[in-house]
């Protein structure tokens, strides 16, 4: 069953793609549920995950659970982490905001670095939330965490726990060698600088805290993601090269294989998630999954004409989405 869509319809002063991106990550929000409880998710014997919970009074196991992951030098703070969270909570959920790891001042959790194919993390988070008998779990994932989700909905496949009612992506960076690339094109260069700025920040914090382990220079002259990931990212977890990474750990290797309602949202002037890359996926193949790609939009933009909780349309959409299988 796929829920009907309401069309986006771009704020009047937003139509392009960069006006979107830029407003979506600068308009000031607030944002008013209670914090019930920050805890740890365990992955394995050294590494932990912080998560923001917003409980429902009770912490009942019987209503639903929404799961929100973010994206690449994002946190559990991010605007639309908050947001989702929010509607959710006013529809009757749990919800719970998670940080990547090392996201949100979290580097001692763990010895790692983090990079787009931990989908065990979120493996971990689903079972640990089944185990404190939570009956109907969402998760909720934009750009690299929409990644992150989809890559782990596609690996559990027909074997997906019952509990698993669906995932809801916005902006999925599933072709990670197609976002590196368009990331190099010239209009994109301060969105470029800006990931690369955190990310060789959060590495010199890793080697300051765990200097046996880092050894590598981060401070070189690292000037695009993908030499970042060249340099960084793929030798400390085992692969070749940067485009050995991408290749590795792209959820469009999986996409196929999702079992459990899944909504994909993104926006065809997206500056550095192409739209194209959707098609060559082929994620129109699978029914399990609703393709959703309105003509603007940007990157995790999509802020609209309407006021009230019709401004943040990707945000009302997934609420609605996961409302509408849990029956809520």
């Amino acid at each position: 069953m796929k829920s009907e869509i309401r069309a986006f319809e771009p704020h009047r002063w937003l139509h392009g793609g960069h006006a979107q991106t830029i407003a979506a990550a600068f308009a000031p929000r607030k944002f008013t549920i209670p914090v019930r409880e920050e805890r740890l998710f365990r992955v394995d014997a050294e590494t932990q995950l912080k998560g923001v919970c917003h409980w429902q009074a009770g912490k009942r196991a019987d209503l639903p659970v929404i799961v929100i992951v973010h994206g690449l030098e994002g946190s559990s703070d991010s605007n639309y982490a908050r947001g989702i969270a929010d509607k959710a909570y006013a529809r009757g959920f749990h919800a719970v905001r998670m940080n990547q790891r090392n996201c949100g001042g979290t580097e001692r959790l763990t010895p790692t670095l983090y990079n787009s194919g931990l989908s065990g993390d979120y493996r971990a988070v689903l079972m640990g939330l089944i185990s404190e008998g939570f009956e109907r779990i969402f998760f909720a994932g934009y750009s690299m965490g929409g990644n992150l989700v989809t890559k782990m909905a596609g690996e559990l496949g027909e074997s997906a726990p019952k509990e698993l009612k669906g995932v809801a992506v916005v902006c999925p960076a599933l072709d990670l060698s197609a976002c590196a690339d368009a990331l190099e094109k010239k209009e994109n260069f301060l969105y470029q600088r800006h990931f690369v700025k955190g990310l060789v920040e959060r590495y010199q914090r890793k080697r300051e805290l765990f200097p046996q382990t880092y050894t590598r220079n981060g401070s070189g002259p690292i000037r695009t993601v993908r030499e970042f990931d060249d340099v960084i990212t793929a030798p400390y977890f085992g692969f070749k090269d940067a485009e050995d990474y991408y290749e590795t750990v792209g959820a469009k290797n999986v996409i196929g294989k999702v079992a459990v309602p899944l909504l994909l949202m993104t926006a065809q002037d997206d500056p550095f998630v192409p739209y194209e890359s959707f098609l060559r996926a082929r994620v129109k193949e699978n029914p399990r999954v609703q393709f959703v790609a309105p003509e603007h939009g940007g990157h995790c933009g999509f802020i609209s004409r309407f006021e009230g909780a019709e401004r943040f349309w990707a945000e009302e959409r997934i609420v609605e989405f996961a409302a509408g299988f849990a029956g809520a």
